[in-house]
Formats: structure tokens, C-alpha cells, sequence
């Protein structure tokens, strides 16, 4: 049974000092939709340590100050794994006017060493690598709600979506390894800040077509 911890407007100084001891942390944001930030917002923000828990805060959608979240977000002794952190990096610096450092992409590095696949979802990660499968239906919901009034099974899709990624990225990266692409990984990361900049001056294509 996962362990879930739920936070209004920002974790507690004392879970997030709890948390800044690890090494690393799952994290995974909900939005009101997929435009963030021109037209949605922020909505949650998910922590795992890997231990089969989940934190949960709902940031303060009026002002979205949190100050423990963003310490943790800054600390780069603690690699931030998440799944398209294309688009959770990019709600979290905007909306908390932070700098997340130090992450690993799960969906990057799937699509540079899982080549016999056409499927890099979160839900097919987790089926290879946890033999799990995962119920997405969830994923459309009404997260503006107030905290106490999402449902278990609501939380629990929020949980499901941080509590695999410490052994997906562990897998993936031993195949980024194996298949000589680290470099080549490391490099797309370096331009994914680039990559959110240009989603949130309006350049969501790719700019490298022809």
C-alpha cells in the first residue's frame, strides 16, 4: 500500500528536510490542462523517495509560494527524475519562479535506447520494467478541486505517477550505458531548458524541420 502524504500550499519544513537527504526524487506535476502557462495552471506537485510513498502538495494557486518545495527543486545534489519533465519543469520554474536542477528525463531516455519500441509512455515504462500495469483514465480530472475532495483512487493515480520512476531510470540508464547514447542523453538534456523557452515563446514545433 503506498504511503501518501498530503500538503496544502507547501510541504512542511520538516518533510522537506526529510526529503533533502536523499539523492534522488521522483517528481511529477498535474496541471488544468496541457497549455501551461498560457491558459492552465499548476494544480499538484508529487514527491517520491522510491520507498513506495507519495507527497503531495497542492500549491496556493494565488500566489503559488512555496518556498520548501522550491528548495528542493534548486538543491542539485538531488537528481529530480520525472517522465516529459517538458512539461512539469516548465510549470514548475514559471509558476514557483524557480530553477529545477538536476534532472533525468525517463521519456528521453527511453526514446534514445528503447529503439525496438514505438512506445515511451509512463504506462508502457512501467509495464517493462515494474510489470505493472496502470490505469490512466484519471488523468483527466478536475485537479483545481480542493485537496480534502480528490478522491483515493484520484491520489492514488498521482502516487502511481512518481512511485515506479527510481527503478524505471535506474534501468534506463544502464541501457543509455550499454548502448553508448549517455552522451547523447546528456546533451538533449542540456537542451531542454532551451526546448521550454521556445514552448513558452510560442515555438512548439521543431525548429530543426526542414
Amino acid at each position: 500500500m503506498t504511503k501518501i502524504y498530503k500538503f496544502q500550499d507547501d510541504i512542511s519544513t520538516e518533510a522537506s528536510k526529510e526529503l533533502q537527504k536523499c539523492s534522488s526524487l521522483a517528481i511529477d506535476t498535474e496541471g488544468s490542462g496541457l497549455q501551461i502557462p498560457h491558459r492552465d495552471k499548476l494544480s499538484l506537485v508529487q514527491f517520491s523517495t522510491g520507498n513506495n510513498d507519495a507527497y503531495i502538495i497542492q500549491p496556493n494557486r494565488k500566489n503559488y509560494k512555496a518556498p520548501n518545495i522550491v528548495k528542493i527543486l534548486e538543491n542539485d545534489k538531488i537528481t529530480k527524475i520525472g517522465h516529459y519533465l517538458r512539461y512539469d519543469v516548465s510549470g514548475l520554474e514559471y509558476f514557483l519562479k524557480c530553477e529545477v536542477k538536476n534532472i533525468f528525463d525517463t521519456k528521453i531516455a527511453s526514446k534514445l535506447c528503447r529503439t525496438y519500441s514505438q512506445n515511451h509512455g509512463l504506462k508502457d515504462l512501467v509495464s517493462e520494467f515494474c510489470g505493472k500495469k496502470l490505469d490512466k483514465k484519471l488523468g483527466s480530472s478536475d485537479w483545481n478541486k480542493n485537496l480534502e475532495e480528490l478522491t483515493d483512487a484520484q491520489l492514488q493515480y498521482c502516487s502511481n505517477d512518481v512511485i515506479y520512476l527510481h527503478k524505471i531510470s535506474a534501468a534506463l540508464k544502464k541501457m543509455l550505458i550499454r548502448e553508448n547514447r549517455l552522451e547523447l542523453y546528456e546533451n538533449s538534456i542540456k537542451f531542454l531548458k532551451t526546448r521550454i523557452k521556445l514552448d513558452q515563446s510560442g515555438f512548439t514545433e521543431d525548429i530543426f524541420q526542414h
